[in-house]
């Protein structure tokens, strides 16, 4: 019998557009809802979302206007690091959790989150977003790409470079929020790292 079209689609893990769709729609909800609870609990995160956080803190700017902003210039990254559809993807993505982070603001009111029970449990939900957005090509940009091309111009693996940024993040936080904050921040942080190091493998999915 001669394999059907959908049959070697699946044979080679290939996602249709669909899936792509809704695979970027899920990973950004979960993200966003994940940075709207950080957002109350007056915490932060790593890589381009704790920047958005520290400037939003610090002056007062909307935490999505920032996020978008400063996502802008690694768009050229994506472009030549991973080619055009990486790029349009994350764009898409960027702009989706932008969006959806005021959008959860409007329905999720909360006084008193803990700060140490928002962190890890919105590291696990951010760390889960991610995994769908990198198995489906795409990814929130920012410092992430910024590793990869770290990587590849000058040698030093992108997970140092990723853990660098986010320690100077974590050190500029005492600037804008308490050492208490600090500390479950960093917390949220471990997490989050741990569940991708643990689950985006290629040995163990391999994305197309």
């Amino acid at each position: 019998m001669r394999p059907t079209a959908a049959s070697a689609k699946a044979s080679t893990g290939l996602h249709s557009p669909l899936e792509d769709a809704l695979a970027l729609l899920v990973g950004t909800v979960l993200i966003s809802f994940a940075l709207a609870l950080f957002k109350q609990a007056g915490i932060v995160t790593g890589s381009t979302a704790g920047l958005a956080f520290l400037i939003h803190y610090s002056v007062g700017l909307p935490f999505s206007l920032c996020f978008f902003l400063l996502n802008i210039p690694f768009y050229f990254l994506a472009y030549f690091r991973m080619g055009r559809p990486f790029m349009v993807k994350t764009m898409l993505a960027v702009g989706l959790v932008a969006l959806l982070a005021d959008m959860h603001a409007l329905f999720l009111h909360t006084v008193g989150l803990e700060a140490f029970y928002v962190a890890p449990m919105g590291g696990v939900i951010m760390g889960v977003g991610f995994l769908v957005l990198f198995r489906h090509k795409s990814s929130l940009g920012g410092v992430n790409i910024l590793a990869l091309y770290v990587q590849e111009r000058w040698g030093l693996a992108a997970g140092k470079f990723q853990l660098g940024v986010d320690l100077c993040i974590m050190a500029l936080s005492f600037l804008v929020i308490d050492a208490r904050a600090v500390a479950a921040s960093i917390v949220g942080v471990v997490v989050l790292n741990v569940i991708i190091a643990m689950n985006h493998r290629p040995d163990r999915y391999i994305a197309r």
